[in-house]
C-alpha cells in the first residue's frame, strides 16, 4: 500500500504531499479542480506514458514519488520524472530502472480503474480475459499458448514442404538445363582473357611477320646491321679509352647491351615464321569468345561468375536430391494438433464451468449494488463454423445481461447504460480480484452515471473492498464520500497570477461541510450541514485524530 505521495510541477500542481492510510480514502472537489491529476500521477508510477505536456508551465520537469509498503512490511520508493523535452526517467529505491521495470513493480502495488475503464466492457474481446482471470486459468492458458506455438510451427513446416515438393520437379529440370548449358561449353578460368590476346595476334599476323622480319634484318642480318655497326663502335671506344681513360666506364656495360640485342634478334627471328596467318584459327577463336560471352550474359558478368554459378547449381542439385519428408511433417502436425486440442478442450470445460459460477457471483454482487433483478449469463462457445485454433483456445466469450424483469438476455455491450456498466465493472473487480491484501486499488469516478440507492450500495461495496485493500476513490457523490475512513479535498487557488492545485485533509467538521457542499452545490445551510452529519453517522465514518486534522494543507514551506 502507498504510505506517502508527493507531486511536483505536474499539470497545474505546484507541489503537494499526501499521506495515505489504509482503508477507504476519498478525494473530492469541484469539477476541474485537479482530482484526476492525482490518479494520473499514480498512473505514471505504474509505467504510463509520460509526455512533455504534463510538465507545469515554467518548470523543467515533473516529478512524482511514492513510498509504498509491501505485504511483508518492507518499504520501497518509486519515482518518475518527465522533462519538457518529453524524456522520462524511472527510479526504484533511487536506482535508475527502465519504464518496463517500473511498470512491473508498479503493477504489483497499484490497480487503477479509470473513469472510462468500464467502457472496456463494450469490447466483447475483453470478456474472455475477465473470465480466465476469475477462473485462475493463467497456467492452463500458458500451456495452450505454448501448444499453439508448436502446432503453428509444425503447420508452417508442412506448408513449406508441400510448396517445395510442388516446385521441385520444375526446379530440377531448370537446374539440369543450366548445368548442361555450362558443361557443354566447359569454360576454363581466365580463358576469355587468353583468347582475346590470341585473337589480337591472329588478326595482325601479316603485319607482325613483316615488322619482325624487317627489324631482324636491320638488327642482325642485313647490310649495315646494327650489331655489326655496334661492334665497330665498341672497338673505336676501346681505342678512345686508351687515349682518354674517362671513357673506360662506358665499356663496362658492353656485354650486357650486346646480350640484350642478341636476345631481341632471336625473338624477332622466331616471330618471322612463328605467327601463322590462319583465318580458320581466327574464326575458331572468335566463335569460342562469342560462346563464352553468351554464358557471361546469362550467368556473369565475368567468367569467374559463370564458374561460381556452376558450383552453386551443382550444390542445389545435390540438395534437391535429398528427400523432403512431407509425411513426417504431416505426422508432426497431427501430433501437435492433438496435443493442442486436448488442452483447448480442457480450457473450454474450465471456462464453461466457471462461467456459471461467475455469472452467479455477478448477479449477487450486482444485487448488492441496487440491481437486484439483474440476470447475467456468460456464453462460452466456438465461433460460428469449425473451431479455429488460437493462442487463447477455440472459444469466444461474451457477457449477456438483463437488468429488468421480462427482458431477454442480450449482449452486455449493446444494452447496458453507463451507470450499469460502472456497477458491473465494480462487481467484476470485487469478484475476480486475486490481489494480495494491502494492494492499492484506485477508482476514478467509478460512480459515473449512478445516484440515489445505487450510490449508497457502491459506497458500501467500496467499504468492503477497503477491509482487504487500500482503496483510493475519486467521487462526486456524497453517499460514497461519507463511507471513507479519510477524506481529502482538492481545490484550485490563484497566487501571484498562477493557478495552484492544493489538497486538504479534512477533519470531522470540514468533512461534513464538504459533503454538504456535494449535496447541494450551493452555500451550505444549517439544515444541509445537519443532513451531511447524519449521512456520515449513518455510514459509520471514523473520526479523524486531531493530529491528522492539523495537517490540512500539504504544501512544502519552501514552495510558498
Amino acid at each position: 500500500m502507498i504510505r506517502f505521495l508527493s507531486i511536483q510541477d505536474l499539470a497545474v500542481i505546484d507541489y503537494v504531499e499526501l499521506e495515505l492510510d489504509s482503508g477507504l480514502t476519498i478525494l473530492t472537489g469541484e469539477t476541474g479542480a485537479g482530482k484526476s491529476i492525482f490518479v494520473g500521477a499514480l498512473g505514471l508510477l505504474r509505467g504510463a506514458r509520460g509526455s512533455s505536456s504534463l510538465v507545469r508551465s515554467g518548470a523543467q520537469r515533473a516529478v512524482v514519488e511514492a513510498t509504498a509498503e509491501d505485504a511483508d512490511g518492507s518499504e520501497r520508493v518509486l519515482r518518475r520524472e518527465v522533462t519538457t523535452a518529453g524524456r522520462s526517467r524511472a527510479f526504484v529505491d533511487d536506482r535508475l530502472v527502465s519504464t518496463a521495470t517500473l511498470r512491473t513493480v508498479g503493477a504489483a502495488l497499484l490497480d487503477l480503474h479509470g473513469q472510462h475503464e468500464h467502457q472496456a466492457l463494450l469490447d466483447a474481446g475483453s470478456h474472455i480475459e475477465l473470465l480466465d482471470q476469475f477462473a485462475g486459468l493463467s497456467a492452463l492458458r500458458a500451456r495452450v499458448e505454448k501448444a499453439f506455438g508448436f502446432w503453428r510451427a509444425a503447420q508452417t513446416n508442412l506448408d513449406r514442404a508441400r510448396s517445395q515438393l510442388a516446385g521441385r520437379a520444375e526446379r530440377e529440370e531448370m537446374i539440369a538445363f543450366q548445368l548442361r548449358e555450362i558443361s557443354e561449353v566447359d569454360p576454363v578460368s581466365d580463358e576469355d582473357t587468353s583468347l582475346a590476346a590470341e585473337r589480337h595476334i591472329l588478326a595482325n599476323a601479316d603485319r607482325i611477320n613483316r615488322l619482325a622480319a624487317e627489324s631482324y634484318a636491320e638488327l642482325y642480318e642485313g647490310d649495315g646491321a646494327a650489331l655489326d655497326t655496334l661492334d665497330r663502335i665498341w672497338k673505336q671506344v676501346e681505342e678512345l679509352a686508351e687515349l682518354d681513360p674517362s671513357l673506360t666506364v662506358h665499356l663496362n656495360g658492353r656485354d650486357a647491351i650486346v646480350s640484350q640485342l642478341q636476345e631481341l634478334a632471336y625473338a624477332l627471328r622466331a616471330h618471322v615464321s612463328g605467327v601463322e596467318a590462319s583465318p580458320e584459327r581466327l574464326q575458331t577463336v572468335e566463335d569460342r569468345i562469342a560462346t563464352l560471352d553468351r554464358l557471361k550474359r546469362r550467368y556473369g558478368p565475368t567468367l569467374a561468375d559463370v564458374l561460381s554459378a556452376r558450383n552453386q547449381l551443382q550444390h542445389e542439385a545435390s540438395q534437391l536430391e535429398n528427400d523432403i519428408d512431407a509425411d513426417a511433417c504431416e505426422t508432426t502436425v497431427t501430433r501437435t494438433a492433438t496435443a493442442y486440442d486436448e488442452l483447448a478442450r480442457d480450457l473450454s470445460e474450465h471456462r464453461r464451468r466457471h462461467a456459471k459460477m461467475l455469472a452467479t457471483r455477478l448477479e449477487q454482487g450486482l444485487a448488492e449494488l441496487a440491481m437486484e433483478r439483474t440476470r447475467f449469463q456468460i456464453m462460452v462457445a466456438p465461433p460460428d463454423g469449425d473451431p479455429v485454433r488460437t493462442a487463447t483456445g477455440v472459444d469466444e466469450v461474451e457477457f449477456y445481461f438483463s437488468a429488468n424483469p421480462g427482458e431477454n438476455l442480450q449482449p452486455l455491450a449493446r444494452i447496458a447504460s453507463g451507470g450499469e456498466l460502472s456497477r458491473v465493472m465494480l462487481a467484476l473487480r470485487t469478484v475476480i480480484s486475486s490481489d494480495a491484501p494491502g494492494r492499492t486499488l484506485v477508482f476514478d469516478e467509478v460512480d459515473a452515471g449512478i445516484g440515489g440507492e445505487a450510490a449508497v450500495r457502491v459506497g458500501v461495496k467500496l467499504q468492503e473492498l477497503a477491509e482487504h485493500y487500500q482503496v483510493l476513490c475519486v467521487t462526486h457523490l456524497p453517499q460514497i464520500a461519507a463511507r471513507g475512513t479519510s477524506h481529502h479535498r482538492v481545490k484550485k487557488s490563484v497566487k501571484a497570477g498562477r493557478t495552484l492545485t492544493l489538497i486538504d485533509r479534512l477533519d470531522e467538521e470540514a468533512r461534513a461541510e464538504e459533503i454538504a457542499r456535494m449535496m447541494t452545490g450551493r452555500r451550505v445551510s444549517g439544515n444541509v450541514l445537519e443532513s451531511a452529519r447524519e449521512l456520515l453517522a449513518e455510514a459509520g465514518a471514523i473520526k479523524q485524530p486531531a493530529d491528522r486534522a492539523a495537517r490540512s494543507n500539504r504544501r512544502s514551506p519552501d514552495r510558498e
